[in-house]
């Protein structure tokens, strides 16, 4: 006797996913009419019949929010941006708190986040840390708007796009530390940190400083500005890069403190004082900012309310309630690296 067909037997025969053969046989606006007509006529010729009680088990909820990180280059094999560990752990109190699950995992792991993790009820929701090159990103939050997929990122806020993040206010925070810096009779900065739209975080911090110099009447001098990515490695590299320009400088302000740790080092290492000779700070306030020699003064980004208000977030999403994208303050942390 034959065995009862299923959804995989259409998709098998469609040439299809088994997620987009469901989404057709409830007549999905996101599957294209061709394909729907061909996976529903398929259905037919198949006798297949929906599974009411099964179907009725897909839309109850998992219990469990998917959280997925970018890979990042670091020092060790967690390829985990620090910033992000604090922020980690956080989201996974408020998610338990909730009686949610988490489930971890990276973004390069899976090409369609929907489909693994949504369609699969793996997880009710997505939680996006981290991302690379934005211009490339842009196109996963594209998709998944696309897919109604219920997510939330951490992040700046994103223009033109029906996306919820949850971020700093990252231009008053650039804005705060180089004023800071100002106050402590400095008069030549530099930057160090990419501002390209594929990094919208550092590009307004970036733009923030800039403004800070401008209201004080000091130069802003793009010479003076040298992209790196957020390790310690690229903070090194960019500083000896500034160094090797031989243009007159007595602050560095930087994107992120990865970059400061490792541009404090360079500096050092070249025969420089800070902050007698040189003042440098950050922006996040990971861990080891307190543990450099000198300590890193740096703007805090307040992950355990960022983690708190992701999870919130990204209830609301999945309940059919609306909510909106919110930035937080940045806030001044003053240590010994730039004086005062």
């Amino acid at each position: 006797m034959r065995s009862k067909q299923t959804s995989f037997d259409i998709a098998y025969k469609a040439g299809v996913s088994q997620s987009t053969v469901s989404r057709a046989l409830r007549n999905s606006p996101l599957v294209n009419e061709e394909t729907r007509r061909r996976v529903q006529e398929i259905a037919k010729e198949l006798n297949y019949k929906v599974d009411k009680n099964a179907s009725s088990l897909r839309t109850q909820l998992s219990g469990t929010i998917a959280l997925l990180l970018f890979e990042d280059p670091t020092n060790d094999d967690s390829l985990i941006n620090p910033f992000f560990l604090s922020m980690l752990g956080s989201i996974t109190r408020a998610s338990a708190k909730k009686g949610y699950d988490l489930l971890v995992s990276f973004q390069q792991m899976s090409n369609d986040w929907h489909a693994d993790f949504e369609d699969t009820r793996k997880a009710d929701g997505i939680i996006l840390l981290g991302y690379g090159d934005y211009t490339d990103y842009e196109e996963k939050l594209v998709q998944l708007i696309k897919q109604e997929t219920h997510f939330v990122r951490w992040g700046a806020d994103v223009k033109g796009l029906s996306v919820v993040s949850v971020g700093c206010d990252n231009f008053h925070g650039g804005y705060q530390v180089t004023e800071h810096v100002i106050n402590n009779n400095r008069q030549h900065f530099a930057f160090l940190g990419g501002v390209s739209t594929g990094s919208p975080e550092f590009l307004e911090r970036y733009s923030g400083h800039c403004k800070a110099l401008k209201d004080h009447n000091l130069k802003v001098d793009s010479n003076l500005q040298i992209d790196a990515i957020s390790t310690d490695e690229s903070g090194y590299q960019a500083a000896q890069q500034l160094i090797a320009s031989g243009i007159t400088f007595d602050a560095i302000c930087t994107a992120s403190d990865l970059i400061a740790i490792g541009a404090m080092r360079a500096i050092q290492e070249a025969g420089y004082n800070v902050p007698g000779d040189i003042a440098i700070v950050g922006f996040d306030d990971i861990a080891t900012a307190c543990s450099t020699s000198p300590a890193l003064t740096t703007a805090k980004q307040d992950t355990v309310l960022a983690g708190e208000l992701l999870v919130d977030k990204l209830l609301q999403l999945v309940s059919g309630e609306e909510t909106q994208t919110q930035l937080m303050p940045a806030t001044l942390v003053v240590r010994k690296s730039c004086g005062s």
